[in-house]
């Protein structure tokens, strides 16, 4: 039986941008099938730079927040990118968090909308050149629908296992089970044998998405309904710290990956039959950073 390989999350963090040039350099060359950059960071200045230290790898953002640059320039980067790495190149694309547009003095308007419009005023920028496939962050099914209406492909970030099913549902078998449209989870994970150490980390990890309505819209949707409601109680009694006690090890272990080799192996290979046709791993560490957790990752292959 052949050993299905996952795509590895890769963040440039400032300081290590060359060392994590090379680190792309040592996931291609491990025979991973892609690489993508989170929002964390600017992923298009990385998968640029990456286009030409790799040959073969596929590249891609995963959730590129679309106000934050005007859409022609995004259109000229996108179509640069695709054309240098040779087609190799995915652009993900999605609303982001409102905190994190606060942040940015953005003030977003509906997401359906505001999608919609970003990929029609997209594909209509004049002299771009060609297009890489577009792929939509989504969680629910209105955003999975709208997927498949106007783009190559959808991503889920921190998705439920359990619930893809249902999820997927939305979707054609023709896009479900073809090779041209792109099904990605982006999946916190930590490798560690000292489980709880791990199952920590990720819970701290994925702590602050649980403070954000959207999340918890869906993973109550998802079968979460206790948890979630418990966090919204913490929540509306300025009880931050106590959102990560409110998140099941049930719910720990249907969002995210964590234990011995084995154990990861085994979970990895569980999202591939829930329908997700690439796995997108990001790496955490109980002992160390990003570094860490990658070699921690690249061991058990």
């Amino acid at each position: 039986m052949s050993i299905r390989m996952p795509a590895v999350s890769l963040a440039a963090i400032p300081g290590r941008r060359e060392k994590t040039l090379r680190i792309a350099e040592e996931i291609e060359q491990r025979g991973f099938p892609a690489i993508y950059g989170p929002s964390l960071g600017d992923s298009l200045s990385l998968c640029l730079a990456m286009a030409q230290r790799t040959r073969q790898v596929q590249l891609g953002t995963t959730i590129t927040p679309i106000y934050t640059r005007h859409v022609n320039d995004f259109a000229q980067t996108a179509s640069f990118i695709h054309e240098v790495s040779d087609g190799r190149f995915r652009f993900g694309i999605g609303v982001s968090h409102a905190p994190a547009m606060d942040r940015l003095g953005v003030t977003p308007g509906k997401p359906l909308a505001d999608i919609r419009k970003f990929v029609a005023d997209l594909k209509a920028v004049p002299r771009a050149g060609r297009l890489p496939p577009i792929v939509l962050a989504a969680l629910r099914d209105r955003m999975i629908r709208l997927a498949e209406e106007i783009a190559d492909g959808l991503v889920f970030a921190n998705g439920a296992r359990t619930h893809m099913a249902a999820s997927l549902a939305n979707l054609s078998e023709e896009a479900r089970t073809g090779e041209r449209f792109f099904i990605g989870n982006m999946i916190p994970t930590c490798i560690s044998d000292d489980e709880a150490a791990a199952m920590a980390v990720n819970r701290r990890t994925l702590s602050s998405y649980a403070y954000l309505p959207n999340y918890r819209n869906y993973w109550r949707e998802a079968g979460y309904e206790e948890e979630m409601a418990a966090v919204e109680a913490a929540l509306a009694d300025g009880r931050r710290d106590d959102v990560a006690a409110c998140l099941s090890d049930r719910w720990l272990a249907d969002t995210t990956l964590f234990g011995s080799a084995s154990k990861v192996r085994d979970g990895i290979e569980a999202w591939f039959d829930a329908g997700i046709k690439t796995p997108i791993i990001v790496p955490s560490s109980a002992s160390g950073g990003q570094i860490q957790a990658l070699e921690e990752f690249f061991s058990i292959w």
